[in-house]
């Protein structure tokens, strides 16, 4: 768990230093994702940082959560870049505290995400890693695809493909030519090789088809993240 947990604290550390050497026009500048400005992104970011560190908080048993958090289209387009880094820093800090709070006991206990699909505990940091990984990309800075950990890649592709595979995903397989893995989602379908990030990126909606597949048409990927695929079986 201290991997994961030292996984998470880089990849927030890295959108904050990204996020500080925006401008005001750079805050309101458009980003990967129709029409949102980096501003909402960024503002979307902390407030999912919220959510999980109130999930962690949950799932100790503390007597002090409050209201639970929620991640309602964000605002932030036109707040100033100081004050939207600053609060992206306080909630993604809290929820380093969250973590280190947590006793080893509670990680397996069961939280549920917004849309009430059941998870372990532990799941919440896959689910913050992320959400800071994807959404450092949409804002269109210096930070790209290429630029993923390779252990997030490798990561979020077995996470995605296993899901997409238990709901029939019309894709014969994938392969990660740089991590040295293929899966096999639905026997027939069409292949599709490439680069674990041009992989993801594709799956994930964030870039088009990999140029490298088989002759037959890709099928569209679904909306992305879907939950995982072992959450209907969490009692």
């Amino acid at each position: 768990m201290s991997d994961l947990i030292d996984e998470v604290k880089q990849s927030a550390r890295r959108l904050v230093t990204t996020a500080a050497g925006l401008t005001d026009a750079d805050i309101r500048g458009a980003s990967m994702l129709p029409r949102w400005a980096r501003g909402h992104v960024l503002v979307h970011v902390a407030r999912s940082a919220d959510a999980y560190s109130w999930l962690l908080r949950s799932a100790r048993g503390s007597t002090q959560l409050g209201s639970r958090p929620t991640t309602a289209p964000p605002s932030g387009a036109t707040a100033p870049a100081l004050e939207v880094t600053s609060d992206l820093r306080v909630s993604l800090e809290d929820f380093a505290a969250a973590m280190s709070e947590m006793p080893a006991d509670a990680w397996r206990h069961t939280v549920t995400a917004l849309a009430g699909w059941p998870h372990p505990a532990w799941f919440t940091l896959r689910r913050c890693l992320r959400e800071v990984e994807a959404h450092h990309v949409d804002l269109c800075c210096d930070y790209q695809m290429r630029d993923w950990p390779t252990s997030y890649v490798a990561w979020a592709l077995d996470d995605t493909l296993v899901t997409m595979k238990a709901r029939g995903f019309p894709l014969g397989s994938a392969e990660a030519i740089d991590l040295g893995r293929t899966w096999t989602v639905t026997p027939g379908g069409p292949a599709v090789v490439a680069a674990g990030h041009e992989l993801l990126g594709w799956l994930a909606g964030r870039s088009a088809a990999p140029s490298v597949s088989s002759a037959a048409e890709l099928p569209v990927p679904p909306p992305w993240p879907q939950p995982p695929a072992w959450s209907i079986r969490i009692t």
